[in-house]
């Protein structure tokens, strides 16, 4: 097919979908834009032995990423002169492989917890996770194939998980946050949604700088649950799930420990949550004390809270990201694993529009910095999706994908 007619397949597909998912901020003449730029890249790129990587790959982009042409609202209702600034160095990165953006998708306010309009693909009343609502509901709709997102506590795993999507979250900072608002600097991360894993890897390729392409088969990894309070916080359909996905994997040949871990967890999302409330407000200082009246009350309170956390508070606080790391790392080499598995959510998407849905089962490698997978793992008695999360070691982006796609053929 070529790229002009997988340009008008699209527009129809998404005159038929989008209406029903609300992924993508409305764009007046969106295809009639879309048409120029594949025209151009075909002008750039005539001969196919000679184009990007990405080339005519669809993008969606989270709105709080800044693009070239586009408006940024961040989901809020802060004028968006106000919020403007250069492209994000992912975004350019994409697009000089070739990508080309379907458009701006719909994140919760600042990417914080006031949701936007997006529903859930397999059922329209329930929660497409966020805040990265759009860019997963939209690749999980097949309007588009790739789509950009952040995560400072779930905000990729989990509304990969929820919209039955491969998500990726990669080593703390292996992705630039250059040009994307922030919400808590030293938590952000800028990751990627796709429908199949292999797709998500050539996107992880061009979004990560140092990337290195793994040149011998890995051995088959080992496994390690992290039992403990950590996973109590699971519902008990979504830890049935888990259990039951961690004996098919056992079935296939691979081994799997459990391992008690995070025996301090109510600790360490208390000092999560302190980071995001205290960086939160720095961030929004000077928008807030002009334009308090416009924030969503979730994100005003979280303003809120930040203002009285003092400096020496999180001073003490942010030392934390590394001793988790350390202690997960120290766990990994004692057990001889290769990987943790957790459920990607508590469980299935929530029903209703006002909750995203609680994050509290990706916190921690967040928290630690380690890269994460979301890997579709079956469904709910109510048959919305479910996935499985991975996370490697840090900076073992590379062998989290080779694992992720061994797992994933198990699980398929």
């Amino acid at each position: 097919m070529s790229l002009l007619d997988k340009i008008s397949q699209l527009e129809t597909h998404f005159n038929q979908r989008e209406p029903q998912v609300l992924a993508f901020l409305p764009e007046e003449g969106r295809f009639d834009r879309l048409r120029r730029e594949a025209r151009a890249l075909l002008e750039r790129y005539p001969d196919p032995a000679g184009r990007p990587s990405l080339f005519g790959v669809l993008l969606g982009v989270k709105d709080i990423f800044h693009v070239d042409g586009f408006p940024t609202r961040a989901g809020s209702r802060l004028p968006p002169e106000t919020l403007a600034g250069p492209q994000a160095e992912s975004v350019t990165r994409l697009k000089d492989a070739g990508a080309l953006i379907v458009g701006k998708t719909v994140t919760t306010e600042f990417a914080y917890f006031a949701p936007g309009p997006t529903r859930n693909p397999h059922n329209p009343a329930h929660t497409p996770g966020g805040s990265s609502s759009g860019s997963a509901a939209a690749v999980a709709a097949g309007l588009c194939e790739l789509a950009l997102g952040t995560q400072t506590i779930g905000s990729i795993i989990r509304p990969a998980a929820f919209c039955g999507v491969f998500g990726y979250k990669p080593s703390f900072d292996r992705a630039s946050k250059t040009g994307v608002i922030p919400l808590s600097a030293s938590l952000d991360h800028v990751g990627l949604f796709a429908a199949h894993l292999e797709g998500l890897r050539r996107g992880a390729r061009t979004l990560c700088p140092d990337w290195r392409d793994l040149l011998a088969p890995l051995p088959r990894p080992v496994l390690g649950i992290p039992e403990g309070p950590y996973l109590e916080h699971a519902e008990p359909e979504g830890l049935a799930h888990f259990r039951h996905t961690c004996e098919q994997l056992q079935a296939a040949g691979l081994t799997i420990k459990p391992i008690p871990a995070m025996p301090d967890f109510p600790k360490i999302v208390e000092r999560h949550n302190l980071i995001v409330a205290a960086e939160a407000a720095r961030v929004h200082a000077a928008w807030f004390r002009e334009h308090e009246n416009l924030y969503h009350p979730k994100t005003a309170d979280l303003i809120r809270r930040g203002q009285a956390i003092t400096e020496e508070q999180l001073h003490n606080a942010l030392p934390g990201r590394q001793r988790l790391r350390d202690q997960l790392t120290t766990l990994m080499d004692e057990h001889g694993i290769h990987l943790w598995l957790s459920p990607s959510a508590p469980g299935p998407a929530p029903k209703g529009l006002d909750s995203t849905g609680n994050p509290v089962m990706n916190l921690p490698w967040t928290h630690a910095g380690l890269p994460s997978l979301n890997i579709p793992s079956g469904k709910s008695h109510n048959s919305l999706p479910l996935g499985l999360q991975l996370a490697a070691r840090f900076h073992h982006d590379e062998q989290l994908f080779a694992w992720g796609a061994m797992i994933g053929s198990m699980l398929s």
